[in-house]
């Protein structure tokens, strides 16, 4: 039976969301909410090889120190930019010495710079110019540093001419510019959420699942009709990864499946975003789900949609919908849960267990209930994908 579906031949890049943010930490067990995440006193007791009961104690002295600061802005005293030290003692940048008095007798270090932090802005914002007009490859980054009392540059390469000219008109600033060779090149790191969106020569697609080789080369596993020209795909309008392989072909027999080997920095998170209908969803690994499990589905266009799967090795007809020649997609699953166009490539999960990808659906679909959207769809088994391009999934 020849069934229209639509699906899209466009990729989407994650939502290189990203961001490992470490936030909070914990207090003493005192019997009442603890004042910092345990996660960030864990964190910050790791790398500063102290316990977590100094970890924490270092948060309150900070915290105290820069409320001391606070009080000192609202009596006049207007500081030229702060910074912590490695000891942790909050040093602030006076205008002279009789309000670098002042700040020290509020129990805060002082000193008098020979430029501080406006000065140092104004500068930057000077070399920011410059850089807008012709990038500087080559020179990896400028920063303020308010504890050299300098504008910073890091490069690790001056050979190219933009990055020649960037570095000549910063050596005019003198020893307000700190230049720092040797440095490694920099990358986006992005944190991918599956079913995030993913573009791509104009078109989208979302994002499926993490998975590494062997070696630890870490691959996007998607949709194959999303990546069939093997085209590089974004996230955020930043490049993350590149197809490499797809069993897609239109108008022929085909299989639905494809990989993107992944830039490095970037990565494919191990949970599956949910767009805000609960916390992400760990995945634990790709057992297949039996006929009339629970699925859902996170994918760009819908969001986070549910159902059940329905059958397994499902062949379908799929019906271009720009005039081109039918497709015959065989080894699908299908499911209760609706899709629209752009959900191609998108993450299905049952429980923790990864699913598979989205694959089409009828044409014409709208998922206008939210996660209850009643409709149906198919998607490619995530378990033969990783069976026959020889990957492990990555897990949470």
């Amino acid at each position: 039976m020849r069934i229209s579906r639509k699906y899209a031949f466009v990729a989407a890049a994650g939502v290189l969301l990203s961001v490992s943010a470490v936030s909070g930490a914990q207090a003493q067990d005192t019997g009442t909410a603890p004042r910092y995440q345990p996660e960030m006193v864990q964190a910050l007791a790791a790398s500063l090889g102290v316990s977590e009961k100094a970890a924490v104690e270092r948060l309150d002295q900070q915290a105290t120190q820069q409320a001391r600061l606070a009080s000192l802005a609202k009596s006049g005293i207007s500081a030229d930019g702060a910074f912590f030290d490695a000891a942790g003692k909050l040093t602030v940048n006076a205008d002279d010495t009789a309000e670098a008095k002042k700040v020290e007798k509020a129990g805060l270090a002082a000193r008098v710079p020979a430029r501080g932090q406006t000065e140092l802005d104004r500068i930057k914002a000077k070399l920011d110019t410059l850089a807008v007009k012709r990038v500087p490859a080559g020179v990896a980054s400028w920063r303020v540093d308010l504890v050299s009392d300098t504008v910073t540059i890091e490069v690790n390469s001056d050979r190219g001419t933009a990055a020649k000219a960037f570095l000549t008109e910063a050596e005019k600033y003198g020893s307000a510019v700190r230049i720092v060779r040797g440095q490694e090149e920099l990358v986006p790191q992005a944190v991918i959420y599956p079913g995030s969106q993913m573009t791509f020569n104009g078109f989208v697609c979302s994002v499926g699942y993490g998975a590494h080789d062997r070696s630890g080369k870490q691959y996007l596993v998607t949709a194959g009709h999303c990546v069939q020209d093997l085209p590089v795909l974004s996230y955020d309008n930043a490049r993350f990864a590149k197809a490499t392989d797809t069993r897609f072909a239109l108008g022929s027999r085909s299989v639905d499946m494809g990989v993107a080997a992944i830039d490095a920095g970037n990565s494919i998170a191990t949970s599956v975003g949910t767009w805000g209908n609960s916390s992400p969803v760990a995945v634990r690994g790709s057992q297949r789900a039996a006929s009339g499990a629970a699925l859902c589905k996170s994918g760009q266009t819908t969001g986070w949609t549910c159902g059940k799967v329905e059958s397994y090795n499902v062949s379908v007809t799929y019906t271009d919908q720009n005039g081109g020649p039918d497709t015959v997609v065989t080894g699908l699953g299908s499911s209760t849960v609706c899709t629209e166009g752009g959900d191609s490539g998108g993450a299905y999960i049952s429980g923790n267990q990864a699913q598979g990808l989205t694959s089409g659906g009828p044409t014409g679909q709208q998922c206008t209930g939210g996660v209850n959207s009643r409709g149906s769809s198919y998607f490619q088994p995530l378990d033969d994908a990783l069976s026959y391009y020889g990957l492990t999934l990555n897990t949470n």
